[in-house]
């Protein structure tokens, strides 16, 4: 099958790959364009264009596909199908139909629940206890589109973003080569989404990753989770930002005597925190400035206190 493959993160390249082991001929590859990367400002492939520059592949980085120049150089391409992952920007009906077999995306998510930008964090956050991959095929809309295929992923106990999303990438990897064949053949009937059952993720933003103590420490746990690799949970200790990549949490069902935020215990390789309901338990944190380390490894170094707060910066 002849595939114009859209995507750029690892998510997507994951899943580049597959196809072409699996014998497709990928004739052209799109991507978002190179981006500045640290200090340095050098110009970043994405991991999309790493993959297709290894295979010596066409590659496409339009700022806007949606404008005419883009529409017409992408459709110098031969293609049966285009397969879109994680691409970063919305097609025009004129390209979503353009190829044979249409357009079909694959999104890491069970559709349609968690339409959107961010359904692997969300799912997390929200203490699901499994999510998968769909294959659709595309419209107009955002994930609106008949589902075609999907794959169950469970979310096991202390499942972070970072692991779930190696998870997902491998799982849709090998659902899109399971697919490819039978949508060839017309062996799959496409199922449209019950729109009632939808939700719609927001954006990650570093702004969320910011901790409100006030919350109960079942939800706080989720939230460090969900945001671990990336942007990361935050709070603020004596002015300086503090990351939280591990907690337990130590009760859930009762309210707190002292403030939300109050340290109120520190053991040799934890702290305890009071929430608006519940204790969280600090195993794994980063001060400001600081590398990432064990809490055990953290108190060697920092002598906090008993009764001294989180807060503000």
């Amino acid at each position: 099958m002849k595939i114009v493959f859209m995507g750029t993160p690892d998510y997507a390249a994951r899943a580049l790959e597959a196809v072409i082991a699996a014998g497709h001929e990928v004739t052209a590859v799109v991507t978002q364009p190179d981006k500045p990367k640290g200090r340095s400002g050098q110009m970043q492939f994405s991991p999309v264009k790493e993959c297709a520059v290894k295979y010596h592949l066409p590659v496409l980085q339009p700022v806007k596909i949606r404008d005419p120049e883009s529409v017409s150089a992408l459709k110098a391409y031969e293609a049966d199908i285009y397969v879109v992952a994680a691409f970063g920007q919305i097609l025009t009906k004129e390209l979503l139909e353009f190829p044979k077999l249409g357009s079909i995306n694959l999104h890491a998510s069970l559709l349609p629940k968690y339409r959107g930008a961010s359904p692997i964090q969300w799912c997390i956050i929200n203490g699901e206890k499994e999510t998968g991959v769909t294959i659709m095929q595309m419209d107009e809309g955002i994930d609106t589109g008949d589902i075609l295929t999907t794959t169950v992923v469970p979310i096991v106990e202390k499942e972070t973003a970072e692991t779930l999303f190696d998870k997902l990438s491998e799982a849709g990897a090998q659902l899109l080569v399971n697919t490819l064949p039978k949508l060839a053949a017309g062996e799959i009937v496409p199922k449209p989404q019950d729109n009632s059952l939808s939700t719609h993720t927001k954006i990650i933003k570093k702004s969320l990753g910011k901790i409100d103590w006030t919350k109960d420490a079942v939800a706080i746990e989720r939230l460090v989770r969900g945001l671990n690799s990336w942007p990361s949970a935050y709070t603020f200790y004596q002015g300086k930002s503090v990351k939280l990549w591990n907690c337990d949490v130590v009760t859930s069902d009762r309210s707190n005597e002292r403030p939300a935020g109050t340290i109120i215990r520190i053991a040799k390789d934890s702290i305890d925190v009071s929430c608006g309901k519940g204790i969280l338990r600090i195993l794994e944190l980063q001060l400001e400035g600081k590398k990432r380390m064990d809490t055990k490894s953290f108190l060697l170094g920092n002598q906090w206190k008993e009764g001294s707060c989180f807060g503000e910066a």
